[in-house]
């Protein structure tokens, strides 16, 4: 079934879906309190605060909907909504550390605020908007009290406004990016390994490779642009993120079929482009795995494990394709 837009929702099923994400949220607070309050006390004592004002959002939602609307909720998921906040899961919030669930906390707070703040934007009812848009100011505060945490104490002011221009800067252009450049470096390996392989002719090669590129590109920034329309998530204008991954999964696919424009009347052409091509592949396989260890706090060593590992299987079922 199509996700249907934010834009479509009516007043009833947006205060069922915000009474569900309260109600998630709290739990999910809660959760980290609770692994937290031996180690780190102060900091689950913020946490269990968080989680119970939470309680009392989704408890005063709930009373303006059974007012509003009586007392069943409709049945509408979070997943039914295209760009509606989504949560880590359960099994990957286990595996948090502390600065990851601050950072967990300020993400989620900030999507919450926006869904508050596109809400009553939208709402035409006086009291259900007034409701909004003080738990869209409760959540901002929550954002705020979220950033303060960080090895179990409350640590100096830091830069809120520089915080945020980095999260968000995440957020809109290094996830994107970063999807892109994976897809575009690994996916259009096999082709263009296989054609190289395959054909000994370089200019060959290029034409495979090039529509790979620019195919890949076109089908990635497509899919980033239609999957969030980023009003809630608050990942940016969804042609601005399109248009950084499909330019970055087209620069991942050229960057080793560039070097098949090596004239084949050269000398050894098809192994010169061949052996150039091969190291740039290494090179672009080592900046993605750089790319998520600084941004996305994936370990280093895991990183690269994952993306030269598989991208090299990539590389080497091009090869064994093309020599068949």
């Amino acid at each position: 079934m199509a996700l249907r837009s934010f834009a479509e929702l009516d007043e009833r099923e947006v205060l069922a879906l915000a009474i569900s994400s309260e109600e998630e949220d709290s739990r999910i607070y809660q959760s980290f309190a609770d692994r937290l309050r031996e180690p780190y006390p102060h900091s689950a004592k913020i946490f269990d605060d968080m989680a119970e004002e939470e309680r009392g959002h989704r408890d005063q939602l709930y009373g303006l909907y059974r007012t509003k609307f009586g007392e069943h909720l409709p049945p509408i998921r979070r997943d039914d909504v295209k760009g509606f906040l989504k949560r880590r899961p359960v099994r990957l919030q286990k595996t948090l550390g502390m600065d990851d669930m601050r950072k967990e906390a300020e993400i989620m707070e900030m999507q919450a605020a926006r869904f508050y703040e596109k809400a009553a934007e939208r709402s035409r009812d006086v009291s259900v908007r007034q409701l909004l848009v003080q738990l869209a100011e409760a959540e901002r505060g929550h954002e705020k009290r979220a950033g303060e945490l960080a090895g179990g104490i409350a640590p100096e002011a830091k830069d809120e406004e520089a915080a945020t221009r980095h999260r968000m800067f995440v957020l809109q252009f290094v996830q994107p990016g970063l999807a892109g450049l994976m897809d575009g470096s690994v996916s259009t390996l096999a082709p263009i390994f296989a054609a190289a392989f395959a054909t000994h002719n370089n200019w060959s090669t290029f034409l495979v490779g090039l529509a790979a590129s620019v195919g890949a590109g076109i089908s990635m920034g497509l899919t980033e642009a239609l999957s969030d329309d980023g009003q809630i998530t608050g990942r940016g204008a969804p042609w601005i993120r399109g248009t950084v991954c499909g330019i970055m999964t087209t620069i991942g696919g050229l960057g080793h079929t560039l070097p098949y424009l090596v004239p084949d009347s050269w000398p050894n052409a098809f192994w010169i482009a061949t052996t150039i091509a091969t190291l740039i592949v290494f090179v672009e396989l080592w900046a993605i795995a750089w790319i998520r260890a600084r941004y996305m706090d994936t370990p280093f060593l895991q990183a690269v494990f994952q993306v030269v590992a598989g991208g090299v299987l990539v590389f080497l079922a091009g090869i064994f394709i093309g020599s068949a």
